[in-house]
């Protein structure tokens, strides 16, 4: 099988790679992956580096809205796992249209040429967040998409338009939709390797409001195993729920993050809110684990544990990353 991974150079999609590459996602063992990224800010040559050179690996430095360069780019392959996006919420409330262009035309851009090409399969990564906020209980796949940040309405947009080209044209879609996702090589704007590097130079960790906001974690790993699943057993026009099972408030995450880098936890720091700031997420996950027998492998403890050991031991990819996020703070004033 040869498979297009669009943002192979990011946070989720160079864990799939790195895992299919070494043999951990069964059906992918032999797969031959092209990496289509525009190794923007979050999209990182050195994500890569473990399997950099690897017979079966090809990365290519583009931008999924260049339609010449998809086009030129898709033939002989076999699937598109398309991860490529702008994910970090707060950067879209201070500006969406860059959310737009790359998740919403981006993925235009990939379906048609999918559709052009033939392609036997396009997984289409989404999230959680396109739902909104639920107070109680858990989003089935049937649930209606209520996005409330620019970013999730972006996505949200991205997998109606992905269900479009499967129902009009039976372009073989299938949506999977994850949950709060953490691990090694993420981008530290996010929560967890935002709190984890400001922990470990002894900086505060900025907690949202009263803090009581609730997240389902689900590792890395996991997320890319249900990925998989999808890609390899999934039934085109479904959309599959990928969770970790562990739902837990900020306030508690930053608790244990602070016992995690054996910090004191008068480093914690309650901010104003984020603007229309979703309350909880929660999802079922009965589908792909009565389909296609996922469930999540990692407790939540022990990948944070893992997790913290990893950004302590990797200061030198994760240290010029939070100079280059100080840098555009300090140009932009956020």
């Amino acid at each position: 099988m040869r498979i297009l991974v669009t943002g192979g150079a990011g946070f989720i999609g160079s864990c799939l790679v790195r895992m299919a590459l070494r043999g951990e996602l069964p059906g992918l063992e032999d797969a031959r992956i092209t990496v289509l990224d525009a190794l923007t800010y979050s999209g990182n040559r050195a994500n890569l580096d473990p399997v950099l050179g690897h017979a079966r690996l090809t990365l290519v430095h583009g931008d999924i809205c260049d339609a010449d360069l998809v086009d030129a780019l898709l033939p002989g392959h076999d699937a598109v796992v398309h991860l490529a996006a702008e994910t970090h919420v707060d950067r879209s409330i201070d500006g969406g249209t860059a959310f737009v262009r790359t998740n919403v035309l981006g993925t235009s851009v990939l379906l048609e040429a999918a559709l052009r090409h033939g392609v036997a399969r396009f997984v289409h990564v989404s999230t959680d967040e396109v739902y909104g906020s639920i107070e109680v209980g858990a989003w089935d796949e049937d649930c209606s998409v209520r996005p409330n940040s620019p970013y999730s309405a972006s996505k949200a947009g991205a997998d109606v338009l992905a269900m479009a080209y499967h129902h009009t044209h039976e372009l073989p879609v299938i949506i999977t939709r994850g949950s709060n996702t953490y691990g090694p090589y993420q981008f530290p704007e996010k929560i967890i390797p935002l709190f984890v590097t400001n922990l470990l130079d002894g900086l505060t960790v900025p907690v949202y409001g009263d803090g009581e906001n609730v997240r389902d974690w689900l590792h890395v790993t996991d997320h890319c195993r249900g990925i998989a699943l999808a890609l390899t057993g999934g039934r085109p026009g479904r959309v599959y729920h990928v969770g970790g099972g562990t739902e837990i408030t900020n306030n508690e995450l930053a608790a244990l993050l602070i016992q995690a880098c054996g910090a004191n936890s008068d480093l914690i720091q309650h901010v104003t809110d984020r603007r229309g700031h979703d309350r909880r997420y929660a999802l079922d996950i009965s589908r792909i684990t009565a389909e296609l027998g996922y469930r999540p492998r990692v407790p939540f403890r022990n990948g944070i544990r893992t997790t913290v050991e990893w950004y302590r031991a990797h200061r030198a990819w994760w240290q010029p990353l939070r100079r280059r996020m100080e840098q555009e703070a300090l140009m932009t004033g956020r």
